[in-house]
Formats: C-alpha cells, structure tokens, sequence
C-alpha cells in the first residue's frame, strides 16, 4: 500500500478565511520510509502573514513572497501524490478541509483519493488516554524530533511519518492492510473549472 505523509502550514484556522503557507508530504511503502520521494513548498498565501503564525511556524513573508501561488501548489502536491493513500495528522478537521476549501476558492476541480486521519491510529492503540495531539504521540512513541522544527510542515512530516510507520506496525506488522478505517479526501485535479 502506497501511502502519502503530509502536513500544511496555514494564516490562521479557518479554511473558508484562511490561506496555505506551506505544503510538505514523504511517502512510505511496505513500512519503509522513501525520505527520498518528498514534498515541500512553500505557498504564496497573498497576504502578509501575522507576526503569530510566524513566531508560530518560523515561517516568513520573505519565504512566501517568491513561492507558487494556491492553485499551483495544489496541483503539485497531487500530482506528487498520485494514486497514494493521504495520511495527515488531525487531517479529518485540518488538512482536508483547507485543500478542499482553497481549491474551491481557487477554481480548481477536484479528485477523490483514500485517506486515513493519523489520530485514528493512536486512538485504536491507547484508547481514550491522554490525548492524541501528535505532542503526545510522540512522547508515547519516545519519539524526539531532535533535528525539526515543530510545526513547520517539513519537521511535522518527519516526525508523522515515523510515528505512523511505528503505530502501524504495532497494529499490523506487515503493512498489508490499513488498521484503522479508511476514508476519502480530495485533492486538486489540475484542472481550472
């Protein structure tokens, strides 16, 4: 099963207000990480970003200014994606509806693809305890992120994407079949409406 690691880095919460900043994703296969198939963009929201969201995410208005705008980074990351199943953190309430929200905004048309919200795999493992942000996956997983930045889609991947690789395995050990229950997102088509 070909699965897609991804993480956005936005203005603010809103997906019907806010923009995309930054797009960062990796893939993994069979259980192994391929650190060699990655993803990542920065997004030109055009708009500045807040003095919060940058302290927040170390992400700058210099880093932005030259970067592809929505529609295009959009259509990037899917074609990167491809026929992948999409994996994000808290990507149920976050990540998808920001892709679906900006490619609506942007007049992209859209496709369908699996996706599978990290959290239902801490949630199957450690029940109703202690919370399931990915700060307390990775305390759980001893996980240290020594190296990343939090919060920066870049240094979120890499973490998500060990910690996914470790609670799939504790669940299913031959990465044959998904442990938690599957659903769909979109993703940009690369087609203007």
């Amino acid at each position: 099963m070909d699965l897609v690691i991804f993480d956005l880095e936005t203005t603010g919460l809103s997906p019907y207000s806010e923009e995309i900043i930054q797009i960062a994703a990796v893939k993994m296969s069979g259980g192994r990480i391929l650190e060699e198939s990655a993803f990542s963009t920065y997004v030109d929201p055009g708009r500045r970003i807040s003095s919060f969201i940058t302290s927040y995410t170390g992400i700058t208005n210099d880093q932005v200014r030259n970067a592809p705008p929505p529609a295009e980074a959009l259509t990037a990351f899917s074609e990167f994606a491809g026929s992948g199943m999409l994996i994000a953190h808290n990507g149920r309430r976050f990540d998808l509806p920001f892709i679906r929200e900006s490619c609506s905004r942007h007049g992209l048309s859209t496709r369908e693809v699996g996706f599978v919200d990290s959290m239902a795999f801490s949630r199957k493992l450690w029940g109703g305890r202690g919370g399931h942000g990915l700060d307390a996956v990775m305390q759980r997983l001893q996980l240290r992120g020594d190296g990343v930045r939090r919060h920066d889609a870049r240094g979120d991947v890499a973490i998500l994407a060990e910690a996914v690789r470790r609670m799939w395995a504790a669940l299913t050990p031959d990465f044959q079949s998904c442990p938690v229950p599957c659903g769909s997102g979109l993703l940009a088509d690369g087609m203007r409406r």
